[in-house]
């Protein structure tokens, strides 16, 4: 018996909050909550899970879902007026039944289009009128996309400024077997250290304390490798220059309260971000960016991962 699969489903999520769930013919799938336009699911074509989503996260508004990929929008962190991280990853996003064509070479049948306009509420804390369109697309291949339209729709003349990140939280099998690709000789604010600026001296990122950096100007590739599941994730971006890489460590951990004294271990967070030049849109101009995620398999080579063979043959 064959059973067809539902490419896209729309159902009730944790605490009864709307969801969509993305399914793609080889078994990988994607969840993608209304509440934040917050993807909180991404497993393989296995059934592993391959976002970290803490099991103190609430899933109850006004509180951000800890985990997942968050959208930060008008503002990263805490560098501005508003909220940490702004106020998209807490409003009630709508499915668009009829979006404006994305410019799009495959046809991918999983993908959901949300989208969330100003309202009474925001424009209070950020007086500006805007459209947010984001595509969240499942791959044939299990591959996670998510592609962003922000436009001003102010009608007053006013340009807008706001930063972006897409905080994606990857599980991991143990932070300290992790290692990152892609960032070295890069430049980095440290926000430990008051923004300070630096340049990243190691020839590859590893973990043993609390890091939380925001690399500027990188590579659109950057690759992610974890040692004991043998499992690599590649994060392609495109209009994101930034990358913010975090991790609580510790101390930091039992002072967050939606997050397990011991999850840090098995999270990192690696962002695709555009914060250090914050983004001004006129009235009538569009902003894009986009971001792809994959997870795939790393071989050793004498004991150690390649991962110059990885980036190469993931191009």
């Amino acid at each position: 018996m064959t059973t067809e699969t539902v490419f896209v489903e729309l159902c009730k999520g944790i605490n009864g909050l709307d969801k969509v769930v993305l399914r793609e013919v080889r078994g990988s799938s994607a969840e993608v909550y209304l509440y934040g336009g917050q993807v909180t699911s991404w497993k393989n074509d296995h059934g592993e899970e391959l976002l970290f989503v803490s099991s103190k996260a609430p899933f109850k508004p006004p509180k951000a879902i800890r985990g997942g990929i968050p959208i930060c929008f008008p503002q990263f962190g805490s560098h501005g007026l508003l909220e940490q991280h702004g106020f998209a990853r807490n409003r009630f996003w709508s499915i668009d039944p009829d979006p404006p064509p994305f410019p799009t070479t495959s046809s991918n049948k999983a993908f959901v289009d949300l989208v969330l306009k100003h309202s009474e509420e925001d424009t209070r804390i950020w007086p500006h009128r805007y459209e947010f369109r984001l595509r969240v697309t499942l791959g044939p291949g299990g591959d996670l996309m998510l592609t962003s339209r922000i436009r001003n729709m102010n009608t007053d003349g006013k340009a807008f400024t706001f930063t972006f990140a897409y905080h994606n939280y990857f599980s991991v099998s143990d932070i300290s077997e992790v290692r990152i690709e892609g960032l070295e000789t890069i430049d980095f604010l440290d926000n430990l250290q008051d923004r300070q600026r630096f340049t990243e001296q190691g020839d590859a990122i590893t973990f043993e304390s609390e890091v939380d950096k925001v690399y500027v100007s990188t590579p659109t590739k950057i690759a992610i490798l974890d040692h004991e599941k043998k499992r690599t994730f590649v994060l392609r971006k495109d209009g994101l220059p930034d990358a913010v890489v975090w991790n609580p460590w510790d101390k930091k951990a039992k002072a967050i309260p939606d997050l397990g004294d011991d999850e840090y271990k098995h999270m990192l967070c690696v962002e695709a971000a555009a914060v250090e030049k914050p983004i001004t849109l006129k009235p009538g101009e569009e902003w894009k960016s986009r971001q792809e995620i994959s997870a795939v398999p790393s071989s050793y080579f004498s004991g150690q991962l390649d991962p110059k063979k990885v980036l190469q043959s993931s191009s």
